[in-house]
């Protein structure tokens, strides 16, 4: 199950408990509450850890990072905001933007930004492209591989977790990382179609626009003034939908190098199988070699010390 860990102050858990008040569950031995809403199980512990476990963990957890509004004070405004993109870009030369990995301890965070013009989103979508959610890793493939033949223009990024590791102890979060991925993978993408230039940038939206933006101006960087974003985009644009497909394909290849670098199936996720092979790559590698392939932060880190103690 993907996870995803933030540290609180005692303060701020105390807001997170008042905000799920209507969410609550059993509280675990050691913790202050734990809640579920559709996304997530949140739990916070008295030690200022709050994990985020579910199906898009960091979403839940992302209204929470550092410098993001509470979800009391972003509920308060309309659900669409100034940058949701118009109806008619959906079928409009557009680049999206999508990315892979962020819910997974093992494995690199890919970032694909792909843009096509309306004659090639009638062709992705005549070769089976969709919702990268509903396709096997095996469809996945087979699809990006047919993408990759029209000769289409995109940009993939890939963040290895050894540098994601070092990102992480410089304080920043793992909104900031894929904000400055997708900035990096559209401005190239974009010096490669000059002078085309599109109608409109699309990212799917994993962070409300301002937060996107206050982490490009931490690092000195600018937003295209035609970017546009929005929740489960891949389900609307093509280009973002092919751009999750492509991401997820080279996503896919890593962790299959990874399988066959330590000789044996690297699970994907976050679950218990993921802890045991980390506790089995603890044991027979160091924990230095561990922290060069997963998200040394995730809890799954913990419980794979504790299983390679006990075994």
């Amino acid at each position: 199950m993907p996870t995803y860990v933030l540290k609180a102050t005692p303060e701020r858990i105390e807001e997170m408990k008042n905000y799920y008040s209507r969410n609550l569950k059993k509280t675990p031995p050691h913790a202050v509450f734990q809640a579920h809403t559709p996304l997530a199980s949140i739990t916070a512990y008295q030690s200022g850890k709050v994990v985020f476990q579910g199906k898009t963990p960091e979403q839940e957890a992302g209204q929470w990072e550092k410098g993001a509004h509470t979800p009391k004070e972003r509920n308060s405004k309309k659900e669409t905001h100034a940058y949701h993109p118009p109806a008619d870009l959906f079928q409009s030369p557009h680049i999206g933007s999508d990315e892979a990995g962020t819910g997974d301890y093992f494995g690199p965070i890919t970032v694909c930004a792909l843009y096509a013009d309306e004659e090639q989103i009638r062709t992705l979508k005549e070769i089976g492209v969709r919702d990268s959610k509903h396709l096997t890793d095996d469809k996945i493939t087979v699809i990006a591989k047919r993408i990759v033949e029209m000769n289409i223009s995109y940009r993939l990024m890939r963040l290895s977790n050894s540098r994601y590791n070092e990102w992480r102890e410089k304080g920043w979060s793992q909104g900031k990382m894929k904000a400055l991925l997708h900035h990096q993978a559209v401005t190239k993408l974009g010096e490669d179609l000059s002078p085309i230039r599109p109608e409109g940038i699309l990212i799917d939206e994993f962070a409300r626009p301002e937060i996107y933006k206050k982490h490009l101006r931490s690092e000195g960087k600018t937003m295209e003034s035609n970017t546009y974003f929005m929740t489960k985009a891949e389900s609307y644009s093509i280009p973002v939908a092919a751009a999750s497909i492509l991401a997820r394909s080279l996503f896919v290849k890593e962790m299959n190098k990874l399988s066959r670098h330590f000789g044996r199936t690297i699970p994907k996720g976050a679950s218990s199988k993921v802890d045991r092979a980390a506790a089995a790559i603890l044991k027979s590698h160091g924990e230095d070699t561990l922290k060069d392939v997963v998200k040394w932060h995730f809890a799954n880190t913990e419980k794979a010390k504790k299983i390679a103690q006990e075994g």
